[in-house]
């Protein structure tokens, strides 16, 4: 290139040519430069979005998983999301019950120059950083009922959608009976099960809590009379099983998705369902107040679907509550006949949602 310029330098030929080509060749370079340019900032936003991914991406891993282990998924995932170059995990903290899990990474690529290679400028440094924050999330569920009545008979699952899994799959069920009371509200039996899968695929139901309630005013000893708002008197008798036993609970630190379903026979519709925004509305969540030990209850907004994960808190009891389709909604929750608590227990967890990029 150079030698061409010293040849037009030392022409004496009376063309305009020449002089028109030396002129011609700054703007060539601008040109070639801003060519150049344009694609080193193309390519450190490519750069960057793979770095977030492959970032995220760590933070799924198991527990068990190694610092060195993490690196090889970070530069895998960081090359199949389009980074080029070296990715590299600066740093990783595990979270624990209480704290967030965090990590940093960085990336750095030599991007090939075009036309800046005219100036001697062969490569131009890429470099970009990603941080993200993950503080702790459900890992357990521990499901009680406090109380089921009405005429209908009714039954509540847990369904559970493994990381990676298409398909839900029921946890736990919460069946109840009517008992044939005939006072106007309906008593009758509910019966609380954890559903497992042994060695060969078989479900295992296991019974963990009994409540039966009767209308009547001689209830056992140490079991409270209880009177409704039609004035019936009841009561209800609750058996653990094993005695001591805390109600079902729940391993969900595998599950990507959660959602509870209620099916009554006789309703209409007969499934209502937390993941789906027609029916959802049925579902009420609550909490106490520590100062009044009164439950305030919220019904769920029509159009919504509810996150299980995000309405059972870390370390405390949620009260949740279900209106059968005896009636209309919005209604107030005295109308609900199926009330229970849940008790929520958080660690580190691999569900990708509850991630944040902070840098």
């Amino acid at each position: 290139m150079f030698s061409v310029l010293r040849g037009f330098a030392r022409s004496r030929s009376g063309s305009m040519m020449p002089l028109f080509l030396v002129m011609l060749m700054p703007l060539i370079a601008v040109i070639g430069f801003s060519v150049d340019y344009t694609g080193a900032v193309q390519t450190k936003s490519n750069q960057q979005q793979a770095l977030d991914a492959a970032i995220l991406t760590i933070t799924t891993m198991d527990t068990t998983s190694t610092l060195a282990q993490r690196q090889t998924l970070l530069q895998d995932s960081f090359a199949a999301n389009g980074g080029q170059g070296t990715a590299t995990l600066t740093n990783f903290v595990a979270g624990t019950a209480t704290t967030a899990t965090t990590a940093q990474a960085t990336a750095s690529f030599a991007m090939p120059t075009v036309f800046m290679s005219i100036a001697r400028i062969n490569t131009v440094p890429i470099a970009v950083g990603a941080a993200v924050s993950k503080p702790p999330a459900l890992v357990n569920a521990t499901f009680k009922v406090s109380g089921v009545s009405g005429y209908w008979n009714k039954k509540m699952t847990l369904y559970g959608t493994q990381f990676g899994g298409t398909t839900a799959k029921p946890l736990m069920t919460i069946d109840y009976t009517y008992g044939n009371t005939g006072d106007p509200k309906g008593y009758g039996t509910t019966n609380v099960n954890v559903l497992t899968t042994d060695s060969t695929g078989k479900t295992v139901t296991t019974l963990v809590q009994k409540q039966v309630c009767t209308v009547g005013k001689n209830p056992p000893n140490g079991v409270t009379l209880l009177k409704d708002a039609s004035g019936t008197s009841y009561y209800c008798v609750d058996t653990m099983y094993p005695a001591n036993g805390p109600g079902a609970s729940i391993d969900v630190s595998q599950m990507g998705g959660l959602s509870l379903q209620m099916y009554v026979p006789s309703g209409n519709p007969q499934y209502l369902q937390t993941n789906d925004p027609t029916t959802s509305n049925r579902l009420y969540s609550g909490v106490k107040d520590p100062q009044t030990n009164q439950v305030t209850y919220n019904e769920t907004a029509t159009g919504q679907i509810v996150d299980i994960f995000s309405v059972v808190p870390c370390g405390a009891t949620a009260y949740q509550a279900w209106e059968d389709g005896g009636n209309s909604v919005p209604a107030p929750v005295s109308n609900a006949d199926f009330f229970y608590n849940v008790t929520g227990k958080c660690d580190y967890n691999k569900r990708p949602s509850e991630t944040a990029l902070t840098q």
